[in-house]
């Protein structure tokens, strides 16, 4: 018999240690990237299991779903903490990983949530709306990006990277100029400027080595630094070639970071906040 495609893959509760040994490892904290990308190595994950979708998205791995969940039972069990800026942060600094069983943190946040949510909807539920409806727009988002046309895309990369506080950011984008679509200068600090050439690709599919390697020839000897930004998402190995040692660097932005930029940027992309009503049941019975 065959075998499934998720035979391969650890649950989420199994993915409670490596988390933890992923932080430790990071110093204590990280982002979601960071973490992740060291519970790959932790776990030994192979590259097939790390390509599984979840669901019919195209957006997000399975393996990172389940380490979302991962994060939320132990933000819940206490033992670690996220800032508005996405960075993840060991709540208590000398924990031991090897000295927790991942089946009680698991059996107290559950009991836990039963307790206080009695003839509620489950928090549990509500957090995997929460995560499901962040894959949506994102989607939702990407697909608008794929029907603009290919200047428009190119134009809207030279405004985020004016937003990030590049100057003299210019589109360039002509035939023959191996895939240059712009160009444009960094400040670091006011003392400091590199100047990027940048290119971009309105891609459903994955970004491959070889045009990274492509990109970075048609690069060289024109900039310090390339940037390549898609609505799509970079093969593993195409992340290895971006950060070759010895080799120009080429920072990436796949369709997940450019949906985020444009949402901290409100290009396109604007947050509501509803107002939620509880009534306290309790106080009117106590008059």
């Amino acid at each position: 018999m065959a075998k499934k495609k998720f035979d391969t893959m650890p649950s989420y509760d199994e993915l409670i240690i490596p988390t933890l040994k992923a932080l430790k490892q990071l110093g204590g904290s990280g982002t979601i990237d960071e973490i992740n990308e060291n519970v790959y190595r932790i776990a030994k994950l192979p590259d097939e299991t790390l390509k599984i979708t979840h669901g019919d998205s195209s957006l997000q791995s399975e393996i990172d779903y389940r380490l979302a969940w991962s994060r939320t039972y132990l933000k819940k069990f206490g033992l670690i903490e996220n800032s508005s800026r996405g960075v993840w942060v060991l709540s208590k600094p000398d924990v031991e990983p090897d000295k927790i069983n991942y089946n009680e943190i698991v059996k107290t946040v559950k009991e836990s949530m039963k307790a206080n949510n009695t003839n509620k909807p489950s928090d549990f539920s509500e957090m995997a709306v929460q995560v499901e409806s962040i894959v949506h727009w994102k989607e939702e988002l990407l697909e608008t990006l794929l029907t603009i046309a290919p200047d428009a895309f190119e134009r809207l990369a030279q405004r985020i990277l004016r937003e990030s506080g590049f100057v003299q950011v210019e589109v360039t984008g002509k035939s023959g100029d191996g895939g240059i679509d712009g160009k444009g200068i960094v400040k670091i600090s006011g003392f400091l400027s590199f100047h990027v050439i940048f290119q971009c690709k309105r891609y459903r599919k994955s970004v491959t080595p070889s045009e990274v390697r492509d990109f970075r020839g048609a690069m060289q000897g024109r900039a310090d630094k390339g940037l390549l930004i898609t609505t799509g998402t970079f093969t593993r190995d195409a992340i290895k070639e971006a950060t070759r040692d010895g080799a120009p660097p080429i920072d990436l932005i796949d369709g997940e970071l450019l949906c985020e930029k444009l949402k901290e940027f409100k290009l396109g992309v604007s947050t509501e906040f509803v107002e939620q009503v509880q009534i306290n049941t309790d106080w009117f019975s106590q008059l």
